[in-house]
């Protein structure tokens, strides 16, 4: 049976067409890498580099959004404060016990404690949208991250890495003992490194 009427899919298109190299064991290949989409295509040396770069970038910024928003919740609860919408609990606690004699640090921690659970209060709608997209933002980019650190080439793991340190160090210069102290740590959310 003759089938030279029947064209091959690949019938002029080079056999030796560049293609997406992906891994699922650690690796150092740098032509032919796709990072996440199949037109992040590295085709080069010094597209690599970019891309390196481009992920170094990446991991800044997360450590950006985060410092934004602690920020910006900071703002939002002196405002909070500011307009009598509510009390912090340490001035709470002064005016409304100031005949609690207390024996150690221990109890003025639990009383402390105590008061903070009463202390919530409504943020405006605008406030909680800014938050929220800000939180939506940094749960984009520490997923995307993931996926960058799961091409598991090593160099672009490093960048991630890199990336994360040195936002660390550029937007985590400031820090607030007291709250470190008294455990009253942030909790990371949905972060992947």
């Amino acid at each position: 049976m003759d089938h030279s009427h029947h064209h091959h899919a690949t019938e002029g298109i080079d056999a030796t067409m560049e293609r997406c190299w992906m891994s699922m064991l650690w690796n150092t290949n740098i032509i032919n890498t796709c990072v996440v989409f199949r037109q992040w295509h590295i085709h080069s040396y010094f597209q690599f580099y970019l891309s390196f770069l481009a992920v170094v970038a990446l991991g800044c910024s997360y450590e950006w959004l985060r410092d934004l928003q602690r920020r910006v919740d900071r703002r939002i609860a002196a405002q909070l404060i500011s307009s009598g919408k509510g009390k912090s609990a340490v001035s709470h606690h002064r005016t409304s016990a100031p005949g609690i004699a207390l024996e150690d640090d221990t109890q003025e921690e639990a009383l402390l404690i105590a008061l903070k659970g009463d202390q919530s209060m409504e943020v405006p709608l605008t406030s909680r949208l800014l938050r929220a997209s800000l939180y939506g933002a940094s749960v984009f980019v520490s997923f995307f991250l993931m996926l960058v650190f799961m091409t598991y080439n090593a160099y672009l793991i490093l960048a991630t890495v890199i990336g994360a340190a040195l936002g660390h160090f550029i937007y985590g210069s400031r820090m607030d003992p007291d709250a470190i102290l008294g455990a009253g740590i942030a909790p990371r959310g949905m972060s992947c490194h």
